[in-house]
């Protein structure tokens, strides 16, 4: 039975699972967190700080696939088909605008970002499937031989990859033709 269907059918399963998850788990939740919460307010990030985001993530997405699926022989495949999901993701958000109220300060290689709820929903996003996935893998280790399970979970770790890739890139690109002496005057806020 997969996760969905057990909590559903019987969300009195909810407690136990989450008895018998590690308590290291709830430490790494609390940090991505604050982490996402961070993001909710004004802030300025200096570039270096900006690039970390996206590959941490793609990095995880990369792990849980590595982790789930290793053991399978389907990992070669299932990388390529994360990287297609990813790069499919990047051709589309990338044509977006960076958000509203973005600045780059060219001399000092800062950007001023406008508050977000947005990366908070991503990183938990990419946090619960990665949970929701050990869970169901451990009441069901089998399943990770299963194609279309190894699939559809590589395809959501390629497109949340390429989401946060994307988001990134749309900033980075207030980089082009903002020389120092033009830079907009960075707001009043504490460097993150």
């Amino acid at each position: 039975m997969l996760l969905p269907q057990l909590l559903a059918q019987h969300p009195e399963a909810a407690a136990d699972i989450v008895r018998h998850t590690p308590l290291w788990v709830a430490g790494v939740l609390a940090g991505v967190t604050m982490l996402g919460l961070s993001a909710t307010r004004p802030r300025v990030m200096h570039l270096n700080r900006l690039l970390l985001m996206p590959l941490i993530m793609g990095a995880l997405a990369l792990w849980g696939v590595q982790s789930a699926f290793g053991a399978t022989g389907q990992l070669a495949g299932l990388l390529a088909l994360w990287a297609v999901c990813c790069a499919a993701m990047l051709a589309v958000g990338t044509r977006l605008a960076p958000p509203a109220g973005t600045r780059y300060d060219a001399a000092t290689r800062h950007f001023t970002l406008p508050g977000s709820w947005v990366p908070l929903g991503l990183i938990l996003a990419v946090f619960l499937m990665k949970y929701g996935i050990g869970v169901q893998l451990a009441m069901a280790p089998s399943l990770s031989r299963e194609a279309s399970f190894a699939f559809a979970v590589t395809a959501l770790y390629g497109l949340l990859s390429g989401f946060f890739a994307a988001r990134t890139l749309r900033v980075l690109r207030l980089m082009r033709g903002t020389p120092a002496s033009s830079a907009p005057a960075a707001m009043p806020i504490r460097p993150a």
